[in-house]
């Protein structure tokens, strides 16, 4: 069984809307205009790369990523990986031509057959919505967490509010950083 790993960049109120400065937030771009860039405490970004695989997100992070990640060279290693888009609208004739491989998944019921096929980890990058679908379902195993010493208030969260039953999680990989990040990479406890 292959390993579903959801990295974000999240507030300490729990916040993961508009880090990189998306428009139509108020407070778009707040990774790195309101806090010291340290190279260190991004390290976990590159490994990210290295280790999965497979890329998962949803339909809005596709549309967002998909003009601009493939011709970035910080992720060049994305590029040539598989890529898996959870959406129920989007079309192959929505898909970029020039990202690699991409298949569209239209439900969770397709994304934990993914988890079940040969190969690494798959790593889920943005897709708010999606990562609340797939947590409360029980298909995140990992965590890779950067948090910022920032209160957002209002903005797309990583955790839903479903009333469900405890997910118990193991903290394995944590440091804090001279700018008030903190990594906390979590194992689930399924």
């Amino acid at each position: 069984m292959r390993t579903l790993i959801s990295t974000a960049f999240v507030s300490l109120d729990g916040v993961v809307e508009a880090p990189g400065g998306e428009p139509g937030y108020r407070n778009a771009g707040w990774t790195f205009k309101d806090v010291e860039f340290l190279p260190e405490a991004f390290e976990i970004k590159g490994r990210e790369q290295e280790e999965a695989s497979a890329m998962l997100m949803g339909r809005t992070s596709y549309e967002a990523f998909s003009p601009v990640w493939p011709g970035m060279a910080e992720f060049a290693d994305y590029k040539a990986m598989p890529k898996y888009v959870v959406s129920t609208t989007l079309t192959d004739d929505d898909l970029v031509a020039d990202w690699g491989e991409t298949t569209i998944l239209r439900s969770l019921d397709d994304v934990a057959a993914l988890k079940e096929t040969e190969g690494g980890p798959i790593i889920v990058h943005g897709s708010a919505a999606l990562n609340q679908h797939l947590s409360d379902a029980g298909l995140i195993d990992r965590y890779h967490l950067l948090v910022f010493p920032l209160l957002l208030g209002a903005g797309k969260r990583l955790f839903s509010a479903t009333d469900k039953d405890t997910q118990k999680l193991r903290l394995v990989e944590h440091e804090a950083y001279a700018n008030g990040l903190q990594k906390n990479v979590f194992d689930v406890i399924h």
